[in-house]
């Protein structure tokens, strides 16, 4: 059996510019991206940007998918509280993507929550990426609902769970902001949980 070699420098640095990328777009915008911001937040020099991508897109195309890949695995993280056993699988998802945690916590949450409105705005190859976070999110939805469920029901509670994690967010991490995700998580449950009552 071949011995598996740890990854090189160059393929640890560009992990590292990737990682670093991921969480600032989610806090600052497409537009927050600066190459030269996030090679020197990534403990790197500028100069070497070019050895890892060919254009500033191709590293906003990979953040945007360690985004959406880490916030999926933070959902799942916040979905497997204790607490929440016995929970059907969509309960889980709206209660960890609605959560206090989340609303706080933009730089590691959801990349389409946090830069729905600026996508169509980006090059196409940034908005192909941006699309295929958008469909993902929509996925794990529709396979957290019950098989009985309408055509197009995925969709509308995305869109639902996005804004008002959006509209939370413009209020900030206070009562107000923690309301209206109580709010929704409340009518949400209402309408499509399974759980069986204790």
């Amino acid at each position: 059996m071949t011995p598996i070699r740890p990854p090189g420098r160059k393929a640890l640095s560009h992990e590292r510019i990737v990682e670093t990328a991921a969480r600032a777009i989610r806090r600052g915008g497409f537009d927050g991206v600066g190459v030269a911001d996030i090679m020197k937040e990534a403990g790197l020099t500028h100069g070497g940007f070019y050895a890892h991508f060919p254009s500033r897109d191709a590293l906003l195309v990979e953040a945007l998918e360690r985004a959406a890949a880490d916030s999926a695995k933070n959902v799942a993280h916040a979905a497997s509280d204790p607490r929440l056993k016995g929970a059907s699988e969509f309960h889980k998802l709206v209660a960890a993507y609605l959560s206090e945690g989340h609303l706080k916590e933009a730089e590691s949450g959801c990349p389409v929550a946090a830069l729905v409105s600026e996508m169509p705005r980006q090059s196409p190859e940034v908005r192909k990426a941006a699309a295929r976070s958008v469909r993902s999110t929509v996925a794990a939805v529709r396979a957290a609902l019950p098989r009985d469920v309408e055509p197009g029901t995925a969709e509308v509670i995305a869109s639902q769970m996005i804004g008002a994690l959006q509209l939370a967010r413009a209020f900030g991490a206070n009562a107000e902001g923690k309301a209206l995700l109580a709010t929704v998580r409340r009518q949400l449950l209402s309408q499509y949980d399974t759980t069986p009552p204790h």
